[in-house]
């Protein structure tokens, strides 16, 4: 054996000892006519890959060496299932088992897993509601005593400042709970929403789905609303809901395959919750959220829905009568019915709506692209210590403290409080929400504080529903630019944060304030200013997000009223078309400044599919493979040296053909459960008449361990042991993908993305493997790479 590992450090200081492909290391004349019996043979493995199988990052340092212990790894996922002689017999044998019987596995899987699922829609709504509640109390606690030390007659200048100082300290403490909670987890700052779209598309980043960061997550974000930041909870509903999804099923899946698409149920969840919007969170996590899709994913999440939406309507029965059903504790845009209107809006209005989608598309690109660049100066600057990351929280709360209370007093007009008399309830309890600060309480308010000194959802419904001229021009100018500017400020810092509410809110500012100017100047029969609020709020989160379907049904739920469809759609679709022509949508942008993160869109950008790139040039060519019948100390050292995901098998007695492929947790078990063999003396080649070994191992223990598979570092072998033989052919997949080297890379691409593929092997017309091709080698900067050299 000595020998042998030799050989490969020999080999890998020369790789021109190994055959690398049917051409020279140019890629020229990549299929010279060789006879079959003409082809190469080799006895040893091939030297170290370029690219590794996994993907390995340090996050905010440079990448150290491979026994250095704070190493973060990230892996993908295999969403490709084994086909092994011991998963055929494992198949084979439940059939035999079961076949013939009414109550089948197959029946009993199906119950498992909705129950799993309706457990999940209960524990979401159970989750979303507590923490409305929770902030919902903290909020109206913290506003409540700055507005009663201001609620005096002859008010003056020491009222004003005890107010500041009292609505200060609420502000700040809130906001350093919200930042301890991130400096417990880090993996919960933010939305999550970027985090679970890497999730299901394939990449396996740490921590993102534990119980730990699922509650600082929720407990975060509590506080960190509470403190009056520009953010909202759906984002991290959404993360909640893949946590509940990930540690709920652990017990009973056995595949990544499965976990995902409990994840893609507790999304859908995610955004039923927050918005009391069922179906539009089916349609979330199909358009934004969902890498894959299949048939039965759709009544999946449409039953997880169904469930967490159920619920929420049974706790917001908690302190009211039994039974009846309201939105008192939901967040909800309240009804937009136009009563005694046979329409609200005209069809020439239609073109006003793609105007306003327009602007929004633009505001949102350019929210995109200023908060990229802040992001960016925070990774350089910030991100890298933990202790700086709590006092940027510390700092932008006392900014937001400072402007939230400075701009209402620099409104400091007060206008007299619409009559109650001939209103429906509805309206007089929004009426019963506008606050006075400073002015003559139940006669007058506030038209500033009246949106900052509350909940967002409440200034949302204020905006939506106020009539016309409630709020001056001005006024909603004056909220409109501090506001969107805070919450560009504000998304990325060390708290856990959504940006759907932020931008539905200063959305519905800049679309009254417009509705309101064409008023102004001259417009006439047209729509009142309250859709056009909702409109504007739609054209800002869709300049954004870029979502078009389910956002369209998201609002529309929110608001009841089918009629307004057609121009959320357009809006929306022009919102969407605008804001790409300048930038990508935000989550994609920090997807794509995660360091060491490769995300797989749905499809190549132009400039890669007509450069005529093939798979023979992009793949890793120095590959790493092991024999069908290998000897355990080989497979020791490589998984301790080179510990990829996943290893071809080439059987070397045959001409080099590719055998199968093997995964790394499967070469731990074996070697955990010491399937050696001792009978053998040497090397055993698979093209001999010798029969192979009977499997030690069956497919129920290999995959009993997952996901927490032993560590190489945990197994220790002696020198006996390495000398033994390690039958690897009833544990390999005898069926990977490939393709061949002559593969365009966009076939390639599209193979790998959509198969799920955590390898794909590149083999010649001899189905001989020559390279590999791997998340890593898919990536922007690796064929940019390939595109300068070729």
């Amino acid at each position: 054996m000595t020998h042998e590992n030799q050989n490969l450090q020999n080999n890998a200081d020369n790789p021109s000892n190994y055959f690398l492909a049917d051409g020279d290391e140019s890629g020229q004349d990549m299929f010279p006519p060789v006879a079959s019996s003409e082809r190469p043979t080799r006895n040893d493995p091939l030297p170290v890959r370029k690219y590794s199988c996994v993907n390995e990052v340090v996050f905010g340092a440079e990448p150290p060496q491979n026994t250095h212990p704070n190493r973060s790894r990230i892996e993908s996922h295999n969403y490709t299932e084994e086909e092994s002689e011991i998963w055929k017999a494992h198949k084979e044998s439940e059939f035999h088992l079961h076949a013939g019987k009414v109550w089948n596995t197959s029946k009993y899987g199906t119950i498992h897993i909705y129950a799993i699922i309706a457990v999940i829609g209960m524990l979401q709504a159970v989750v979303a509601y507590t923490t409305n509640i929770i902030s919902s109390t903290l909020i109206e606690g913290k506003y409540e005593i700055a507005n009663d030390i201001m609620d005096v007659e002859g008010i003056d200048s020491t009222h004003y400042i005890q107010a500041f100082k009292s609505f200060y300290v609420h502000q700040t403490l809130f906001a350093a709970l919200a930042a301890l909670f991130v400096y417990i987890e880090p993996a919960c700052a933010g939305s999550g929403i970027p985090e679970v779209k890497c999730f299901l598309n394939g990449i396996d980043l740490p921590n993102v789905t534990s119980i730990k960061t699922g509650i600082c997550k929720v407990l975060g974000v509590c506080f960190s609303i509470s403190a009056g930041l520009p953010v909202g909870m759906e984002g991290p509903m959404v993360h909640t809901g893949a946590v509940l999804a990930t540690n709920l099923s652990g017990h009973s899946i056995r595949d990544d395959k499965s976990k995902r698409d409990y994840i893609s149920c507790g999304v859908a969840a995610g955004v039923c919750t927050a918005f009391s919007a069922p179906i539009g969170g089916i349609l979330f996590a199909l358009e934004e959220g969902c890498t894959f899709w299949e048939p039965s994913l759709t009544i999946r999440t449409f039953f997880c829905s169904m469930i967490a939406i159920t619920m929420m309507y049974v706790l917001n029965t908690i302190g009211s009568d039994f039974g009846k059903l309201g939105f008192d504790r939901l967040f909800h845009f309240g009804s937009f019915i136009q009563e005694g209107e046979a329409t609200s809006y005209s069809v020439y209005e239609l073109l006003v709506f793609v105007v306003i989608g327009m602007m929004g598309g633009l505001i949102g690109a350019c929210f995109n692209s200023a908060n990229r660049k802040l992001t960016l100066w925070r990774i350089k600057h910030v991100n890298h210590s933990k202790i700086r990351r709590v006092v940027e929280v510390v700092l932008i709360s006392t900014l937001v403290t400072i402007v939230s209370f400075a701009l209402p007093l620099i409104w400091g007009e007060c206008t007299p409080l619409p009559s109650k008399s001939d209103v429906s309830a509805s309206y007089a309890t929004l009426i019963d929400t506008l606050v006075p600060f400073g002015c003559v309480k139940d006669e007058e308010f506030n038209q500033v504080a009246s949106l900052i000194f509350t909940d967002a959802s409440t200034s949302i419904r204020l905006l939506f529903h106020m009539d016309p001229h409630s709020f001056d021009p001005k006024a909603l100018l004056l909220f409109f630019i501090p506001y969107i500017s805070l919450a560009t400020i504000t998304y990325g810092i060390a708290v856990p944060s959504g940006l759907f509410v932020p931008c539905l809110l200063s959305g519905a500012a800049f679309g009254r304030l417009f509705g309101d100017l064409l008023m102004v100047f001259g417009g006439t029969n047209l729509a009142r200013s309250n859709i056009y609020s909702l409109i504007g709020a739609a054209s800002v989160l869709g300049g954004m997000a870029r979502m078009a379907i389910s956002l369209t049904v998201i609002i529309l739920e929110s608001t009841g009223n089918e009629e307004y469809v057609l121009p959320l759609m357009i809006s929306l679709m022009t919102a969407k078309l605008t804001g790409g022509l300048f930038t990508a949508d935000l989550y994609h942008i920090h997807i794509h400044m995660k360091k060491g993160v490769v995300f797989l869109e749905n499809k190549l950008g132009s400039i890669m599919t007509h450069q005529k790139l093939v798979a023979g040039q992009v793949m890793g060519e120095n590959v790493i493979f092991f024999r069908p019948v290998e000897k355990v100390g080989m497979v020791y050292d490589i998984l301790k040296s080179h510990p990829h995901s996943n290893y071809p098998i080439v059987d070397t007695g045959d001409g080099d053909v590719l055998f199968g492929a093997i995964g790394k947790n499967q070469l731990l078990i074996l070697l955990e459960k010491r399937v050696f063999d001792r009978s053998a003396n040497g090397l055993i080649e698979v093209g001999s008449n010798r029969q192979r070994f009977t499997p030690l191992v069956q497919w129920e223990i290999t995959h009993r361990a997952y996901p927490k598979y032993p560590s190489i570092n945990d197994i220790h072998i002696n020198d006996d042991d390495r000398e033994c033989d390690i039958d690897l052919r009833p544990y390999a997949h005898t069926a990977p993908y490939s393709v061949q080297e002559t593969c365009s890379l966009e076939r390639a691409y599209n193979a790998f993305r959509t198969l799920g593929c955590r390898l794909l092997i590149v083999v010649n017309r001899y189905n001989q493997c020559v390279g590999t091709i791997t998340r890593k080698d898919l990536a922007p900067e690796s064929l940019d790479h390939h595109i300068k050299d070729d």
